[in-house]
């Protein structure tokens, strides 16, 4: 199963939360299908997706992301996704 808590953070807030489920196991190889899908329900732009942010999910259960990995301007200062059913 999955279950990761997103959080979209402004001055170390969260302003907006989801939290993402599948009854299925993690999948790393479509992980941006599940952050893509994560953004939308959120209503905010997807993130670049680089191999460090895998890496650092897969470790550690928690990856962020601050507005260097967006393309779009943003509003708010970081999105973290967290791995809350490991």
């Amino acid at each position: 199963m999955i279950k990761i808590w997103a959080k979209v953070m402004k001055k170390s807030k969260i302003i907006k939360q989801f939290v993402f489920e599948r009854d299925e196991n993690i999948d790393y190889s479509i992980f941006f299908d599940y952050l893509r899908e994560i953004c939308e329900n959120l209503d905010i732009p997807t993130p670049v997706l680089i191999k460090t942010h895998l890496f650092n999910f897969a470790k550690y259960n928690v990856v962020r992301f601050d507005h260097n990995d967006f393309v779009e301007t943003i509003e708010f200062d970081k999105l973290v996704l967290e791995n809350i059913f490991a």
